[in-house]
């Protein structure tokens, strides 16, 4: 929790406070307030932008004129490069060559520098932790880092102050830094809360290593909530923190995330990435499961809306077909 509060205070000046907006559709669903917590509208469009700006803030000025390294993974890439900027730092980003060109183009357009290395993310990222090792400059990690696990938890801060009667948060969970950080930051305060993991079943590493208690590998199948897809690093701080803080876990068919991301589009006038769909979809998959629902306000973290055109207009089209 001391490096949520660390993380509030070198970040802050930086970040925009993300409003929590009152979900119509999904409240009368469930017959209880539900609120969705924008992070689609953060800076970068997504939430990464809080632990790369802590990160970056808390390099000394030798590890700074020494250089940043990081890999593309999701929007991570692009919110280092901001972070970058705002310290006058022009990170690395490796990426793979097959990398989605609109992600690249923000990249540069926040000032990163950008190497193709690999024909796959998790070439890329070996690749940039050589260089860091090789040339003495620091890696940033999209989630095994606890000054990143602790940007990602001022949203958690951020809750509490906008929900005075927060009984539940939904947070989507693939590495964990995100899920990490809100936890930590809620617990702390306020141990009543109910925190709730949630993955595309399809690609459920996490979830499946937590109740497995250790790591594993394991394959992960497409899913329309790519920005949680894949596996997770071997050791990773996030697993203590997650089987000790999380109450809850649920997996989402991709049925339902579908419908989700057509449906805060509709009716919540929202575009969001799929990972914020899985998360909207989760709520409603979690209460149809449940008997009963702590009274309160239910929270969902919208984590980011970096949607490409390609994938939208896959979506509509099938839409369409319907």
């Amino acid at each position: 929790m001391a490096e949520v509060h660390a993380a509030e205070s070198r970040a802050r000046p930086h970040l925009l406070t993300t409003p929590a907006i009152a979900s119509a559709a999904l409240s009368a669903e469930l017959g209880a307030p539900v609120l969705l917590k924008c992070e689609n509208l953060q800076h970068t469009g997504s939430f990464k932008a809080r632990g790369a700006l802590s990160k970056v803030l808390a390099l000394t000025p030798d590890e700074l004129d020494r250089g940043i390294v990081t890999a593309l993974t999701g929007n991570h890439g692009t919110a280092v490069a901001y972070a970058g900027a705002i310290v006058g730092v022009a990170p690395l980003v490796f990426v793979p060559d097959d990398a989605n060109p609109t992600k690249l183009a923000a990249i540069e357009r926040h000032g990163g520098r950008v190497e193709v290395h690999g024909s796959d993310s998790v070439e890329s990222e070996l690749a940039a932790r050589r260089r860091a090792e090789d040339d003495g400059i620091t890696f940033i990690s999209p989630y095994n880092d606890a000054a990143v696990i602790g940007g990602q938890g001022t949203i958690g801060l951020e809750l509490l102050e906008q929900v005075p009667d927060l009984a539940a948060v939904f947070v989507a969970v693939g590495g964990g830094g995100l899920a990490s950080g809100v936890a930590a930051a809620i617990k702390a305060a306020a141990p009543a809360v109910r925190v709730i993991g949630c993955s595309p079943a399809t690609s459920a590493v996490m979830y499946h290593s937590l109740r497995a208690g250790a790591i594993l590998e394991m394959p992960s199948e497409p899913t329309l909530s790519d920005g949680t897809a894949g596996g997770v690093e071997p050791g990773t701080i996030t697993f203590g923190l997650l089987a000790s803080l999380l109450d809850d876990f649920v997996t989402v068919e991709e049925r339902d995330i579908r419908r989700a991301f057509l449906e805060l589009i509709e009716m919540e006038h929202l575009l969001v990435e799929g990972s914020a769909a899985m998360a909207y979809a989760a709520a409603r998959t979690y209460a149809r499961d449940q008997a009963s629902h702590a009274e309160g306000t239910t929270a969902v973290i919208l984590s980011g809306g970096n949607v490409g055109r390609e994938k939208l207009r896959q979506i509509l089209a099938e839409r369409g077909g319907e």
